[in-house]
């Protein structure tokens, strides 16, 4: 363990007793300002190693930059911190000793209030915290950027009057923070874009039998987003359905949530445009395919499955689609299955163009479409999946704030 990361660990230990000593003493008690002044110290010592330290709380991992801490795995905080929206926490440069001890005090008092309504369902979207700045203490979902206030629930709703449809307000903020990261720093960070996925599994097993929470599109401008989670969950599904293991399936996750993410490089006013695009605009769209692999690539070696996914995926099994290839190859075998499920939810979309395609429709399509468009091995097995699935899909909602 290098000395960096044991810094962070005492940082987040520090942190982690004054809460709790602060939890147990009434405002303006000595013991407060000793509990969240020693954990200033430790955050100050990690500082100066690493004057921007950023953190994320998922699940039972706490990760550190880039970096799995194994010594925390179980932390409890952990899960406290998830629960009322902090999965991820940034600080700036050297934070004020009152920028932290306001931080402390808001978190302490979200802790609480959750605490006190735990029969009710958890907040979906994360706070902006405060800081001595406005940006010198970030803290929420996995998606801290632009996030909204955190709306605790009403300890008078019950939990059976809750909407019954599924939430993925949570994932939606997560794969649009990837985005930014992706756009802002060409680095792709993996352990949290895995952690969206291994919640989407979750979702897609949350009931006796199995379930595909598909995002319903409200708005054209949510559409990369929503795309790539029910890209990312139709790609597990039939992984699943065709017999692959855990690990091939949570791949083929992965590499369906990314599968679009060169148009992070396409001009906003380019992916929305309703009506027919000019040459030098198609050229443009084209190109997401080369940039998206390129980006996965240069972020990570590992995913290399990922990043064929993202060249291949308008590949065509008769030779057709884009991009252009010198030399004709068969594709991988996760880029005809992400091919597959990435057309059929892009026809049961709404778009600016036309009204989304009823389920029928959609399936005769790609069923037209096999040995030329599609692999014929994975339609068939797709079709079959979806007849038996669709009566059970599961359309997930979405807040004001997501939408």
């Amino acid at each position: 363990m290098s000395d960096q990361t044991g810094l962070a660990i005492r940082f987040l230990t520090s942190m982690a007793q004054a809460l709790a000593t602060m939890s147990l003493y009434a405002e303006g008690h000595p013991a407060r300002a000793r509990a969240a002044g020693g954990s200033f110290d430790t955050l100050r010592d990690l500082q100066r190693a690493d004057p921007r330290p950023s953190f994320s709380f998922l699940g039972s991992e706490v990760v550190y930059g880039q970096q799995a801490i194994r010594g925390l795995t179980d932390w409890e905080w952990a899960t406290k911190l998830a629960n009322v929206g902090v999965q991820r926490l940034e600080f700036a440069d050297m934070v004020e000793r009152d920028a932290y001890v306001s931080f402390l005090e808001d978190v302490l008092a979200r802790v609480s209030a959750f605490t006190a309504v735990a029969a009710a369902n958890a907040a979906a979207n994360a706070p902006t915290g405060r800081g001595h700045g406005p940006t010198a203490i970030r803290f929420g979902a996995v998606g801290v950027r632009g996030s909204s206030e955190v709306r605790l629930p009403d300890p008078a709703v019950q939990v059976t009057d809750q909407p019954s449809l599924l939430d993925l307000n949570a994932e939606v903020d997560a794969i649009r923070w990837v985005h930014d990261e992706v756009n802002d720093r060409e680095e792709i960070p993996l352990l949290e874009a895995e952690s969206i996925v291994r919640s989407l599994s979750v979702a897609m097993h949350g009931d006796s039998q199995m379930l595909l929470p598909l995002l319903q599109l409200k708005e054209f401008d949510q559409y990369t987003t929503t795309h790539a989670l029910n890209v990312s969950v139709l790609s597990m599904g039939l992984a699943e359905f065709i017999g692959l293991s855990p690990k091939e399936v949570r791949a083929y996750g992965v590499a369906g949530m990314l599968h679009d993410l060169g148009k992070v490089r396409v001009p906003k006013d380019i992916l929305t445009k309703p009506g027919k695009l000019t040459p030098e605009e198609w050229s443009l769209m084209r190109s997401h395919t080369v940039e998206g692999a390129r980006l996965i690539l240069q972020s990570d070696q590992k995913l290399d499955v990922a990043a064929l996914v993202a060249f291949e995926h308008h590949i065509m099994i008769n030779g057709g689609g884009y991009p252009d290839r010198h030399f004709r190859c068969d594709c991988h075998k996760a880029s005809t299955l992400v091919h597959v499920c990435d057309v059929y939810d892009a026809l049961r979309t709404k778009r600016p163009y036309r009204d989304a395609w009823e389920p029928a429709a959609t399936l005769a399509y790609i069923e037209r479409g096999v040995g030329t468009e599609f692999d014929a091995d994975v339609a068939k097995a797709f079709i079959a999946m979806m007849e038996k699935w669709e009566p059970r899909l599961a359309f997930a909602s979405l807040s004001p704030a997501a939408a």
